[in-house]
């Protein structure tokens, strides 16, 4: 039993991208359980776009800061890399990523775009050094061509598509405003509005 626990602790941190995208998941899935209902897609989409970017990008950067900040050699013995100085700039740009994806998470549409896009430029320009050191350098290292190198791919384009069904619901909201809705909307006199008094004019006719 000890060494399942220990494989599956090993598991989950060594493929930590795709353990922060089930969580943010899990985190989804429980937000809209607790949601009131009725509950609409376009508030299902909005519930996973936000732990998605909280989990996938805000605490997955972080943790990726931590590992090559304060453990680059077992990080750069991971992906099949030498150890190096660069290890510290990688972790800095991931922690700007990490403080974009917390800011974004629960914010505009415009922040996530930015949290999500920033993220993705920096994870498939990995995966395109993983492609060229697994066709260059045979580096079949977990790391570099295990399941990293497959989120690396998927989790830019996951992002990508919660963004285009937010997108797409909040366009939809905006055509489906009833009229109804719209006349309700509009000022109504309800004794506020200022009266002037009318004053009779005699026209010759």
């Amino acid at each position: 039993m000890a060494e399942v626990i220990k494989a599956t602790i090993v598991f989950v941190l060594s493929n930590f991208s795709l353990s922060f995208l089930v969580a943010g998941l899990l985190f989804a899935l429980v937000a809209i359980a607790r949601a009131p209902r009725p509950l609409r897609s376009p508030e299902v989409i909005d519930k996973l776009l936000a732990w998605h970017v909280f989990w996938s990008i805000g605490v997955c950067y972080f943790y990726n800061f931590v590992m090559h900040g304060f453990f680059g050699k077992m990080s750069a013995a991971f992906i099949g890399w030498a150890d190096s100085p660069f290890q510290f700039e990688v972790a800095t740009a991931s922690l700007g990523f990490s403080v974009v994806g917390f800011l974004a998470a629960f914010r505009s549409f415009d922040l996530r775009l930015a949290a999500i896009l920033g993220a993705s430029v920096f994870s498939l320009g990995a995966a395109a050094g993983h492609i060229y050191q697994m066709a260059t350098q045979h580096n079949f290292a977990a790391g570099n061509a295990g399941v990293v190198f497959y989120t690396d791919i998927g989790i830019p384009v996951f992002g990508g598509v919660l963004l285009w069904l937010w997108w797409r619901g909040r366009n939809e909201r905006a055509r489906e405003v009833p009229f109804a809705d719209a006349l309700l909307a509009m000022p109504q006199d309800d004794g506020e509005f200022s009266r002037q008094p009318v004053r009779t004019r005699d026209l010759d006719l």
